[in-house]
């Protein structure tokens, strides 16, 4: 999976003390996924920055892989106070500590947009579920069109951005787009949202088939 570490390396201390900027997007998504899990889900965690989600989820499952490709995300996590039932672990879907067909729920938030090759990514989760496992993502949907000139701009300034190590790689997703990918990687969809709805963040509830 291919993302610049270095940007989230440098971003990760910033990163950790910012408040999440829509709390309620936040909450309905976490409830929303939190309605899927059991006492005994075997969780993974894709992107889990500074662990925060992680350990949200962590009391309603029997235990959680959170996984970031950046040290400095990792780093951060552990100095959240921690979880019994919670590892972090410095990796990225295709790491090797990673075992096909263990985790009974993958999920990944606000990640894949951020990610070159979302298909491949996809195409490994649905090889680390287990049968009938459960992917649960949301994705920044920045592609659709009709966002507003305030967007516009910011798509423009965003290379430049780039040129100067202010901003990562960015794909700009569409919320059609998005499905298709998921469902080609063998998934059926069985629940979608969008939290917030503009611009729409979009939820994915997807079973693997």
């Amino acid at each position: 999976m291919t993302v610049d570490h270095t940007f989230w390396d440098k971003a990760a201390p910033k990163y950790a003390q910012q408040p999440i900027s829509d709390m309620g997007a936040y909450e309905e998504t976490l409830a929303r996924t939190i309605s899927y899990l059991r006492p005994e889900t075997r969780l993974l965690e894709l992107g889990c920055g500074t662990g925060g989600t992680a350990l949200r989820l962590a009391p309603h499952v029997h235990s959680v892989v959170a996984t970031d490709f950046s040290a400095g995300m990792i780093a951060q996590a552990y100095d959240r106070p921690q979880a019994d039932n919670v590892s972090f672990l410095k990796a990225d879907v295709f790491s090797p500590e990673l075992e096909a067909g263990v985790f009974d729920v993958i999920v990944g938030f606000n990640l894949f947009h951020l990610v070159e090759d979302p298909r491949s990514a996809y195409a490994r989760i649905h090889d680390l579920l287990t049968p009938n496992g459960l992917f649960i993502s949301k994705t920044p949907c920045i592609g659709e069109r009709s966002l507003g000139w305030k967007f516009g701009l910011l798509r423009r300034a965003i290379p430049i951005l780039q040129l100067l190590g202010k901003a990562p790689f960015v794909r700009y997703e569409t919320i059609t787009g998005l499905e298709h990918d998921i469902t080609a990687a063998g998934f059926r969809i069985v629940e979608t949202g969008n939290y917030p709805v503009r611009p729409p963040s979009h939820f994915v509830v997807a079973h693997k088939v």
